[in-house]
């Protein structure tokens, strides 16, 4: 029993600091780790594969966007599912939206609107958390 608490510790460090404004807004943890998907695929409402275009073929990636680490091409995924360009993250009853989030330009990470207006992210082979939009803002 100390062990696995002592790793949940230990998680909740990495993320504290890979993601400070977490501590600021809040976050709630939704799921165990988990390393069979990603948060792309968590995005798109896929929890049984790893989503990534990767350029050796590992990860699956929809044939119907360019296989680059580009927000165009991230952006060609979701549009293939049926989600639209908007210019926000605010609530909008009806809809679903979804935020990648990037670094450099470099789509590194992306989040699915809930219908009660937080967000849900897996982040990466961890776990999955509901949080604000702003939670993962930051340096990593």
């Amino acid at each position: 029993m100390a062990r696995l608490g002592a790793r949940a510790g230990i998680l909740a460090v990495a993320i504290h600091h890979s993601f400070p404004n977490l501590a600021a807004h809040g976050y709630r943890e939704t799921s165990p780790v988990s390393t069979v998907y990603n948060c792309i695929a968590w995005a798109a409402g896929v929890d049984d594969d790893w989503w990534w275009p990767d350029p050796g073929f590992v990860s699956y990636w929809p044939e119907t966007a360019p296989r680059a680490e580009t927000l165009d091409a991230f952006q060609a995924v979701f549009t293939s599912l049926g989600y639209e360009p908007c210019s926000d993250g605010k609530l909008e009853p009806g809809f679903e939206k979804v935020a990648f989030y990037a670094r450099d330009g470099k789509p590194k990470h992306a989040a699915r609107q809930l219908p009660d207006g937080f967000w849900t992210s897996k982040l990466g082979p961890a776990i999955d958390i509901t949080h604000t939009l702003d939670g993962l803002e930051g340096p990593a």
